[in-house]
């Protein structure tokens, strides 16, 4: 009985002792979102997003025909564009 309580008290230390690590040791790394701004075309209606690895996809209207503008996640840079429809 002693045995499995010691045992039970040094796992249940060492799972607080990892979650207490990570917590502490993730503190600073922080990022902060990029400081740019996205350029889209005059009259652009934007008609939804998306978001998946590394990439913001912009579904939008301009002038009647939809594109798809495609930018870096982490920079905002354009990366694409492409036009669907006629």
């Amino acid at each position: 009985m002693l045995i499995a309580s010691l045992t039970t008290f040094v796992a249940a230390a060492a799972v607080i002792g990892v979650i207490g690590y990570r917590v502490f040791r993730s503190e600073g790394r922080v990022e902060r979102p990029p400081e740019a701004a996205v350029t889209l075309p005059a009259g652009a209606k934007v008609l939804s997003s998306a978001i998946g690895e590394g990439r913001v996809v912009l579904t939008v209207e301009v002038n009647g025909a939809i594109e798809l503008l495609t930018f870096d996640l982490n920079t905002l840079k354009p990366l694409g564009r492409a036009r669907l429809g006629r």
